[in-house]
């Protein structure tokens, strides 16, 4: 009798163990796709970006990363950065880098506005979508471009120079001819000019945003500068070259500067007396409504009804941003109390 209950408890606790064992398996079967599912080693529920950059020669790039990838990890995303350092070709390979990942949504900082087309269609096919940030890239029907309305930078620049009467002639020194955020940027500065019969003597381009190149035009080409009353600049960089070129001809403080981005030099230049104004373009907004809206993208959200701007082929959804013009007077409110430059920075060169 004692063998035969052995027995039987043997038998009961190999069912048992099958049963939990089969309850087990069945309980795994059932489970739906949530965090703990994964594919490749990732999550597949979390949305991510492919952020690609020109480069970081414009200072402020960086800021603008640093934010965007901040906002999209805060909102749950993944995020891979990559940066071409102002080679088109290296743009376009990692951009292909993406497309191989399969990331949902790729936001590009365009180095050239027309050679990145056949790429971004690329992305498309795949299913992927692409937001043009800060730069248009024409005749590629992204899902959207984010950027500052640039025609209102440039008319901002030209407003600054014909609020003073005895400008009456001047001379362009524009960013990169490739970026097509110089062109509108042109367009606005340029119908000022016109309104108020102020003339462009000259008007050269800075490959690549070379800002230096600025500084070889101002060396190069004296007799123009000298007679020129103001210099249109296409970014505080090209700014910066053009001051202390200025500066070693005796002519800084002389000829009226305008500029965009609000470097930190740009802005101890305006009071320090050198440079009229810069355009601040808030960087910090710009980027962190690009991450909501690309993250938003990845998780099949709509972006809503927008205005579009037409690049060359397409209407795209296009979001713009006011910049805001700053000068000696409203510098402490805008860029100091904002935190975007410190005070100690800004006035830095400037006698108590």
């Amino acid at each position: 009798m004692k063998m035969k209950n052995r027995n039987n408890i043997k038998r009961i606790e190999v069912t048992l163990i099958i049963t939990i064992m089969l309850v087990a398996v069945l309980a795994g079967c059932n489970s739906s796709n949530t965090e703990e599912d994964t594919k490749g080693g990732k999550n597949v529920n979390t949305p991510t970006i492919g952020l690609s950059f020109d480069s970081y020669i414009i200072e402020r790039w960086e800021r603008d990363r640093d934010v965007f990838v901040s906002t999209a990890k805060e909102m749950g995303a993944e995020i891979n950065v990559q940066s071409a350092n102002g080679d088109i070709e290296t743009q376009i390979s990692q951009i292909e880098y993406f497309i191989e990942k399969k990331v949902d949504v790729i936001v590009i900082v365009a180095i050239d506005a027309d050679k990145l087309t056949d790429v971004v269609k690329k992305a498309k096919d795949a299913g992927i979508h692409v937001i043009a940030y800060d730069r248009l890239i024409r005749n590629a029907n992204v899902d959207m471009y984010i950027s500052f309305d640039n025609e209102q930078v440039g008319e901002m620049m030209g407003e600054e120079i014909a609020s003073h009467k005895e400008n009456k002639k001047v001379i362009m020194i524009c960013g990169a001819p490739a970026d097509n955020n110089v062109s509108m940027v042109n367009e606005g500065f340029e119908t000022v000019m016109k309104k108020n019969n102020i003339q462009i003597i000259d008007k050269t381009f800075c490959e690549g945003w070379k800002a230096e190149l600025a500084a070889d035009y101002v060396k190069d080409h004296l007799d123009a500068v000298s007679a020129a009353d103001a210099i249109m600049c296409g970014n505080d960089d090209i700014a910066t070259n053009v001051i202390r070129m200025l500066a070693v001809y005796r002519k800084a403080g002389v000829i009226d500067i305008v500029g965009q981005d609000a470097d930190l030099a740009a802005c101890q230049h305006i009071v320090e007396g050198t440079q009229n104004i810069t355009v601040y373009k808030p960087v910090e907004k710009l980027a962190s409504e690009a991450a909501k809206y690309a993250v938003d993208m990845a998780k099949g959200n709509g972006i809503g009804a927008k205005p579009t701007i037409n690049d060359g082929s397409y209407n795209v959804p296009y979001v713009a941003l006011d910049p805001i013009s700053v000068n000696k007077n409203n510098i402490d409110e805008i860029i100091i109390d904002s935190g975007f430059h410190s005070r100690e920075d800004v006035y830095l060169n400037v006698a108590e």
